[in-house]
């Protein structure tokens, strides 16, 4: 054989070798994309997490959670919600539905329902009786949400045939999300240290839960000391771990200081509701989250399913250190290790390459008013209570008789009193339209009120319309809300405390959370374009081909989602 001929073999030889080894990788890339759509989608709502955490805490996080989902994922890096009040239930309402709540009608955790003449909760619902515990807090649906959710049309489209789960620590963190048609919603109850659940969905526990909940988990967190994951001293992106503006729990620790005594502390409670205060509240959800993969099978047919869970913990330890303790950057550490354990579960149960994840916040969280005022930043507290008392002050001195013009003040709003005019008033020449006018002059001259609104002018504004006042026109439902809307200058609150926070504004550090997408359908990359909450919803209509929600507003990521 010449050299050249052999030469020749060789060339032909590896050419086809090369040949061959693209075919493979072309086969398994076509494997890879044969899926016409994700076996489960899960969605993932971390209760008071702002954007900034991702990357202060990213040096201390490990490469299988928060870090997994950035950087295989696809990232918006400037997502906020887009409405006022921020708060827990009207966030998992958005999130879902696609909309705000001027439209789905979730406008608070509670609010003042001016047919009943009381205060309701979001998902209260007197209709339906606990399940699983019969004292527990079980009377609840999803009845109030006025929109369809990404879950709801997930069903429709299935023909009912998909299963839907929701999960969280609070019923709101699991009734919302799951939607109207959903298989299955289940909530800690702190009472019994069990998830139960309400009649409207079944009336009975399913057996898997019911097994779930024999383990007794609660009893043994209940029952841990919680201390740092690493050297308190390593916590260098919060505050000293003894700082004034924290929370302690009173009878038990002079200091808000690691280590925390769980055991002791639930002596104070009688039950094991501090377990939803601690970052052991992560564990467990994570716990029966992973039980619920199992038991209901999820994921296992080519019918795609979807698992909502909403993780409360994070929200009970924010409000009560606020964002700088050193306490919240732990529940972030272990946080980030639950989110690894729940993807490396997924990757063994449903597959790599077989589901859809997605993670977002139902709101982020004010700076400590104090901590502010203390670094000469404007900031400061004004409760509710003070606003009234002021105003029916006002009322008294200005507009004799009028001691029953205010019927109710709650989440920044106030309710007149229509019947007040209807009498006397009316016969002075005293109408609605003055009235409104001069409590809104009012207001306008008290420190930390940044505007004032009206029914009458958000009723009469563009849906579209930017900036605060835009925030205002959709989180407000002409039926629900109140006749006046107010809005706090930036860093107020209605806390009404020295120490600990809140949410609520319409204000960047309340509105900037975090929205990933991982994993089926979705190619890595990030994007620093403007988005609103109420995107998540249609671009998961889109991956899924079918409806979007009935309310929704919002648009799809055209960069997830276009080549």
């Amino acid at each position: 054989m010449s050299k050249l001929t052999f030469l020749f073999i060789c060339i032909c030889t590896l050419s086809l070798s090369a040949q061959e080894k693209t075919r493979s990788n072309s086969t398994a890339s076509a494997k890879a994309q044969a899926f016409d759509k994700p076996r489960l989608v899960v969605g993932i709502v971390v209760d008071q997490m702002r954007q900034e955490y991702l990357y202060r805490f990213a040096e201390k996080f490990g490469p299988g959670g928060f870090k997994r989902l950035m950087s295989d994922g696809f990232m918006l890096k400037n997502a906020h919600y887009n409405y006022v009040p921020t708060y827990t239930g009207p966030g998992h309402a958005s999130v879902y539905t696609g909309t705000t709540p001027a439209i789905h009608g979730i406008i608070g955790n509670d609010w003042y329902d001016k047919v009943l003449k009381r205060n309701v909760n979001c998902v209260e619902d007197p209709q339906q009786k606990p399940v699983g515990n019969e004292k527990g807090n079980g009377d609840v649906s999803p009845w109030r949400m006025l929109s369809t959710t990404i879950t709801d049309e997930l069903k429709l489209a299935t023909q009912k045939s998909a299963k839907v789960i929701g999960l969280s620590m609070k019923d709101r963190g699991a009734v919302l999300p799951a939607g109207h048609l959903a298989d299955g919603a289940y909530w800690y109850d702190g009472l019994s240290g069990k998830f139960i659940s309400s009649t409207y969905y079944k009336p009975g526990l399913p057996l898997w839960l019911e097994k779930f909940n024999s383990q007794n988990l609660a009893e043994q967190y209940a029952n841990k000391e919680w201390n740092t994951l690493l050297p308190v001293a390593q916590y260098t992106e919060s505050g000293p771990d003894d700082a004034p503006y924290e929370t302690r729990w009173k009878g038990v620790a002079e200091k808000p200081v690691f280590p925390y005594k769980l055991k002791d502390i639930r002596g104070k409670f009688g039950n094991v509701e501090v377990v939803i205060s601690s970052p052991f509240g992560n564990d467990l959800l994570t716990d029966v989250s992973k039980a619920a993969i199992d038991g209901e099978e999820l994921g296992k047919d080519d019918v795609t399913d979807f698992l909502a869970i909403s993780f409360s913990s994070p929200d009970y330890v924010g409000h009560a250190m606020g964002p700088n303790a050193v306490e919240l950057e732990d529940i972030y550490l272990r946080l980030d290790k639950n989110i690894a354990d729940l993807l490396a579960n997924l990757d063994e149960k449903v597959g790599v390459g077989r589901y859809t994840v997605f993670l977002t916040a139902d709101h982020a969280v004010a700076d400590v008013p104090q901590y502010f005022k203390d670094n000469k930043i404007p900031a400061g507290i004004l409760p509710a209570a003070n606003v009234e008392k002021g105003l029916n002050e006002f009322l008294r001195k200005n507009m004799p008789g009028t001691d029953s013009l205010i019927e109710k003040i709650y989440n920044d709003q106030i309710f007149l009193n229509h019947k007040a005019f209807t009498g006397s008033l009316r016969s002075s020449g005293i109408d609605l339209l003055l009235a409104t006018e001069l409590i809104s002059q009012y207001l306008m001259q008290q420190e930390g009120i940044a505007d004032v609104f009206s029914a009458a002018l958000l009723r009469a504004s563009d849906y579209g319309a930017k900036g605060l006042k835009g925030n205002v026109v959709r989180g407000y439902n002409h039926k629900r809300s109140g006749d006046i809307a107010f809005v706090l200058e930036p860093h107020w609150t209605n806390w009404g405390s020295n120490v600990g926070t809140t949410h609520g504004s319409g204000y960047s550090y309340d509105t900037h959370v975090p929205v990933i997408f991982y994993g089926w359908g979705v190619k890595k990359g990030s994007s620093s374009q403007f988005h609103t909450i109420t995107d998540v919803a249609p671009s998961l209509s889109v991956l899924l081909r079918i409806k979007f929600p009935s309310g929704c507003t919002g648009q799809p990521v055209v960069e997830l989602l276009d080549n």
